[in-house]
């Protein structure tokens, strides 16, 4: 009962935001975030009332099998974005802008915080450095195709993006598996070729094949149906299914096969759109489907953020440190890469700000550094510091840019009569001779 109470409360209070954030033109997104802060340990949680606020951060963990299926429906839906006759047009472009941005985050982080290193080595070292440059690449996948949703954003712009922001996590993935496997080597004096190239190699290729087994299964079993709901409801139970599978681990000796639940779930989601005739339609509908599972979500990562980090001083100005060279090395990385792939003046421009929230990946990153000691803490305490700030304000700067880029056409006024056209849009409307 306190569980379904505490979902129940949350959830009503992250909808409640959003027209509070709607009045100051803000993403639905960061006001469900608000209000999970506000029903979590660190804020309502503490009164101890089971069932009014989560009380703790391990009643939140209980509930994690709600963040899996979140993000394997994400993944699913940023998967429909690769389509064929899309990537014949933009392919390039995203593949380039996506590798290059991802390295330059992991090259600029890395020598900033090297710097700190030789300014306070007490405080982070090496091992530390080449991890948190690792993560910082990744980008939150589910914030940027929330306000991309909620907006309708359509243009240059948000054609790239989400299949950049999909690449962007396979190259987050190698990039990590790599420094981390060079950070554990470094702290116990032992190289281990295995974990830092074999590892990550088996992860990505087994991710992408059991993806695409599901995409033509899925594929295969969709045309056993006729009814619109039934095949939604197939969809869907595929979706849980692939998450599922992707929990799967299997080791031998030192090499261990294990799979992305993103990967997966965005190669079926590419699979089934290029290969189903109605994949288009029940994409739409699975999207409608998700939207209260996808409220819950962020209002649960926003009850995750833990408000402590804040009274170290030294995690806030390494993390400052590290949010303000990530976000040079995102924007200059695809500014750079636009420019060189020839893409137009406003997708150069605005891309880079697309790029910069960060949550779930990179938190699952940073829980598999605790191997590390106390530069895994510190590696810990640093992403959450990042992904507070940057969970808050990144939805804000996707919809800044994509609105500065023409993608997302302003909304007109609400009046009694109806819905009153903002000028940006009254102006697209073809004027009669």
């Amino acid at each position: 009962m306190s569980v379904l109470l505490s979902i129940s409360i949350g959830m009503i209070a992250a909808l409640m935001m959003s027209r509070l954030a709607k009045l100051v033109s803000l993403p639905a997104v960061t006001a469900y975030l608000v209000a999970g802060i506000l029903v979590g340990p660190c804020c309502l949680g503490l009164l101890g009332i089971e069932g009014v606020g989560f009380t703790s951060m391990e009643s939140l963990e209980k509930l994690s099998i709600i963040s899996d299926c979140a993000l394997g429906f994400i993944a699913f839906s940023i998967g429909n974005e690769f389509r064929l006759s899309q990537l014949k047009k933009t392919g390039k472009q995203a593949t380039a802008i996506g590798i290059v941005q991802a390295c330059a985050a992991t090259v600029i982080v890395d020598i900033v915080l090297m710097v700190l290193h030789f300014a306070m080595p007490d405080k982070v070292s090496i091992p530390a450095v080449i991890t948190l440059g690792a993560i910082a690449s990744a980008t939150a996948p589910a914030a940027t195709l929330m306000v991309v949703r909620q907006y309708k954003a359509k243009g240059a712009l948000t054609d790239l993006l989400l299949p950049i922001v999909a690449l962007d996590d396979a190259v987050g993935l190698v990039l990590f598996a790599v420094s981390f496997g060079i950070a554990r080597a470094m702290q116990s004096g032992h190289m281990d070729v295995i974990s830092i190239v074999v590892n990550p190699l088996i992860e990505i290729i087994a991710s992408l094949i059991l993806g695409a087994v599901m995409g033509f299964l899925l594929t295969y079993v969709e045309k056993f149906f006729h009814s619109r709901s039934k095949r939604m409801s197939i969809s869907i139970a595929f979706v849980f299914l692939t998450v599922a599978l992707s929990m799967i681990e299997i080791e031998f000796g030192a090499v261990k096969i294990g799979f992305s639940s993103l990967l997966v779930c965005m190669m079926l989601g590419t699979i089934f759109c290029n290969i189903c005739d109605f994949s288009e339609e029940l994409m739409e509908r699975v999207d409608g489907w998700t939207t209260p599972l996808f409220v819950i979500f962020f209002m649960l990562s926003g009850a995750e953020l833990d408000l402590t980090v804040f009274k170290d001083i030294s995690i806030v100005f390494i993390g400052l440190m590290y949010l303000i060279s990530r976000a040079v090395g995102k924007w200059s990385g695809a500014f750079v890469s636009a420019k060189a792939t020839h893409c137009s003046d406003n997708v150069c421009k605005y891309l880079g700000v697309t790029l910069l929230p960060q949550a779930g990946v990179a938190l699952g990153m940073s829980l598999q550094v605790a191997p590390l000691g106390e530069e895994g803490a510190l590696i810990r305490n640093i992403v959450l510091f990042s992904v507070m700030i940057l969970e808050l304000v990144g939805p804000l700067m996707t919809k800044i840019a994509l609105t500065k880029s023409g993608d997302i056409i302003p909304e007109g006024r609400t009046s009694s009569r109806g819905v009153v056209p903002s000028k940006a849009a009254e102006a697209q409307k073809p004027k009669n001779d």
